[in-house]
């Protein structure tokens, strides 16, 4: 999916040329980029170029494209990520090994940084503060994580997920706009009897945040608003209790400690005003 950042999306698109996989389709979504785009489907032939004509929100681009994808496995890929070559063979192979798999995502490393972790699979979600960890974080990659293995979540930089679910759960919910849908999917397949696994033997490379700023006002508005909102919808009532006692007495007094002290005045209201959209809604 593309939005304002078509060089990106070109970047990644030459890394697809190079891969090994005999058998794909490539569909591009541009989000309601500002930006003329077109000459992507121009120098990239191979590709099914989809213009929504607004922003969809991550979620609803991904889905906007869903229609005009025919395999029995789906490969959602942020265009801030680049490939290796040899890296989709081992996450269709999880599919076959692996009994109800639902979603796999590989290993992930910082584009800018050569061999640094991002992702190597997840902690499951804390019913206290509403956040999960993500294992071998900023980690040095020594072949640590060349497992294959269930794990609590996927990353929505790269997930592939097969036909058989999407049609079985349904789609990304485009309620979040930005940031946890993943989260929110991932656990709505598991609830309905699907594995989430991680495959270490799978790698590509994240430019993180390339669209959003690394710590934007909006990023902290659906980071703060769909944390929130993630709770509600997928923790039992005694785990969704505890969470938001928790928020409300703990994570949003420190928080706004902590931007008021940096002077980060926008970023303190980007905080309150996620919190007030879940009073409302």
């Amino acid at each position: 999916m593309n939005y304002n950042q078509a060089a990106v999306t070109a970047d990644l698109l030459r890394s697809l040329r190079r891969i090994r996989y005999p058998n794909i389709e490539i569909v591009v979504v541009d989000n309601g980029s500002r930006e003329d785009c077109r000459w992507l489907s121009e120098s990239f032939s191979e590709i099914r170029l989809l213009l929504t004509g607004k922003n969809l929100g991550f979620a609803g681009g991904n889905n906007y494209g869903l229609p005009f994808c025919s395999g029995a496995y789906v490969l959602f890929i942020n265009n801030d990520v680049e490939v290796e070559p040899d890296f989709l063979e081992p996450l269709i192979k999880a599919f076959e090994e692996f009994p109800k798999v639902g979603m796999v995502s590989p290993r992930i490393h910082y584009f800018g940084e050569p061999g640094l972790i991002q992702y190597a699979g997840s902690t499951p979600m804390s019913p206290f503060t509403i956040r999960n960890a993500t294992i071998g974080f900023r980690q040095k990659d020594v072949g640590q994580y060349l497992d294959v293995r269930p794990t609590a979540f996927i990353h929505g930089a790269a997930m592939v997920v097969s036909r058989e679910v999407i049609e079985t759960v349904g789609t990304m919910s485009d309620d979040y706009f930005l940031y946890y849908e993943e989260l929110d999917w991932c656990s709505r397949i598991v609830r309905s009897g699907y594995q989430v696994i991680y495959v270490g033997t799978s790698l590509v490379h994240h430019k993180e945040s390339v669209s959003v700023g690394k710590m934007s006002s909006l990023k902290i508005y659906y980071m703060t608003r769909n944390r929130l909102l993630y709770a509600r919808r997928n923790f039992p009532f005694k785990e969704r209790l505890i969470s938001m006692l928790f928020f409300c007495f703990v994570s949003v007094p420190k928080g706004l400690i902590v931007y008021l002290v940096k002077g980060e005045f926008a970023l303190a209201g980007a905080f309150l005003k996620g919190v007030y959209w879940n009073i409302i809604h």
